[in-house]
């Protein structure tokens, strides 16, 4: 059994024997197969504050970097991870469970907002005003803000920290990533390829760990800027306590997709569509689509009619199966937490149609895996529609109309992603005006933004001003300065101010 150990100042750090009585551990399972393949070593507080201390050095320099010379070596990094994509995914989908082709879509996504730092040299510059008062010049700069922190969650275990620390690496600060203890290899993986792409030792850190690790981020005073992605419960807190400490904090939560069909929609690439977001990576995405509300009774039974069959066709399978359609959840615990949310549902009073709880995978008897479940007549007012499930689960609501569709997505407590299904482009531009959702798709059902545009939701599905990458990103890890100058001349005694400087 191996250990999966921090990164610090470019070197693993943290081992554990059994003489080592105040290191604790984690298990990493297997999903597939149910058993523990390794331990994750958890950090403690002066772990946590080596990882800071060896940023903070490694910073001083990094920001002194032309824009052109970051750029290159994130560059050198973007070619490497493509070089080892094949064995970067195998050991993704070795922890999480997502079969191979989703692993490797994960670390592609990632390396988008990659290619979108490149652009730093254009992206950080700053402003000029010339003559805003007689001789008077002012200009702003985006400086960075030193040392900042991301704490990742494991359904997406390159992408989300890649999200992160490329933009933030880019605008000239370093970084102290703590990523899901129930996934951690890629993620120290993403680390060492950095340093061997040119970046200094200590630009980037990796600490592995617990709430305490995540605590020790948010009290730390030398770190300026925490970004979070998790459960809409672990956001809320890490965003009060990180602002209550000065810090700038953004904290992506949890989710509730609807997917909206209208009575005119293409059934046969809608019906596609859901069955993919639906249950693609076994749910386990914020941007999963978990319900589909059908306007119409006849809507509703088309739906049903052509989705039973195409649920019914889905393969499960380990991660290396390539006929496979999804694989295992992350862990046991996870699964029963999904088998539980289906009994509230069937409880509430909701028709379970597709039932995945008995799934049993043969030759993976012991693996984590969960069958396609479809659930009808879900109503808005049970507790199983206000959850996010995070499995492979879709719920099934009826609307009478256009004006009720609209109303589920913008009532519900979260606001992350919505699509709609419709050939009517009136209607779909009414319904992306209006509803109150953060992301939106048009015949799009994982409406994802691409990397030059920017991540994020309303309502409980995100805290804080500013949005994952894009220009959002260069925003919230820089600082602005402006400088007002005059450069009078020998002859020119100036006026002795004594009031506030205006440019009249």
């Amino acid at each position: 059994m191996y250990q999966v150990r921090h990164f610090i100042d470019g070197n693993p750090i943290g081992a554990v024997d059994g003489t080592d009585a105040d290191r604790e551990v984690a298990p990493i399972f297997q999903p597939t197969n149910g058993q523990v393949q390794a331990e994750v070593v958890l950090a403690t507080k002066s772990e946590v504050d080596a990882a800071v201390t060896a940023a903070q050095k490694a910073q001083i320099l990094w920001a002194d970097t032309n824009p052109q010379r970051r750029a290159r070596v994130l560059n050198d990094y973007r070619r490497l991870v493509e070089e080892r994509m094949n064995s970067l995914a195998e050991l993704l989908s070795l922890e999480h469970g997502k079969i191979i082709a989703d692993s490797k879509g994960d670390i592609l996504r990632g390396l988008e907002v990659v290619e979108f730092a490149l652009g730093i040299a254009h992206l950080q510059k700053g402003a000029y005003t010339s003559q805003a008062g007689l001789g008077i010049d002012v200009y702003s700069m985006l400086q960075p803000l030193g040392v900042c922190a991301g704490v990742t969650p494991f359904n997406f275990p390159a992408m989300i920290p890649m999200w992160m620390f490329s933009m933030a690496v880019a605008c000239g600060n370093a970084f102290v990533l703590k990523p899901s203890e129930r996934a951690p290899s890629v993620p120290v993986k993403l680390a060492e390829i950095f340093m061997e792409a040119g970046a200094p030792a200590g630009l980037l850190n990796v600490v592995h760990g617990d709430k305490r690790a995540v605590d020790s981020i948010l009290d730390h005073p030398d770190i300026a800027a925490v970004s979070f992605v998790g459960s809409t419960d672990i956001a809320r807190a890490v965003y009060a306590r990180g602002c209550a400490n000065g810090k700038r904090v953004q904290a992506m939560g949890g989710a509730k997709n609807h997917g909206i069909v209208m009575p005119d929609a293409d059934f046969d690439q809608t019906v596609k569509d859901l069955v993919g977001a639906a249950y693609g990576s076994a749910g386990e995405r914020c941007m999963a689509l978990p319900v589909v509300v059908a306007v119409g009774e006849a809507t509703a039974n088309t739906l049903i009619e052509r989705l039973v069959p195409a649920i019914r066709a889905l393969k499960i399978g380990p991660a290396d199966q390539e006929d496979a359609h999804f694989g295992p959840l992350v862990t046991a615990d996870h699964k029963q937490r999904v088998i539980d949310d289906i009994a509230l549902a069937e409880s509430e009073g909701a028709t379970i149609l597709l039932d995945g709880r008995d799934f049993i995978m043969e030759g993976h008897e012991g693996g984590f895996f969960l069958g396609p479940t479809l659930i009808d007549h879900v109503t808005s007012e049970m507790q199983s529609y206000q959850k996010e499930i995070f499995g492979p689960v879709l719920q099934i609501m009826r609307a009478d109309s256009f004006e009720q569709a609209l109303s589920f997505p913008s009532n519900h407590p979260y606001g992350n992603g919505v699509a709609i299904f419709t050939r009517e482009g009136n209607v779909a531009r009414e319904f992306a005006l209006r509803v109150n959702v953060g992301m939106v798709g048009i015949n799009i059902p994982i409406p994802v933004p691409v990397a030059y545009h920017s991540f994020g939701g309303w309502k409980n599905s995100a805290f804080g001003d500013c949005n994952q990458y894009g220009t959002e990103s260069v925003r919230f890890y820089t600082k602005t300065k402006t400088v007002t100058q005059r450069w009078p001349g020998h002859d020119d005694p100036g006026d002795q101010a004594f009031v506030i400087p205006t440019m009249k």
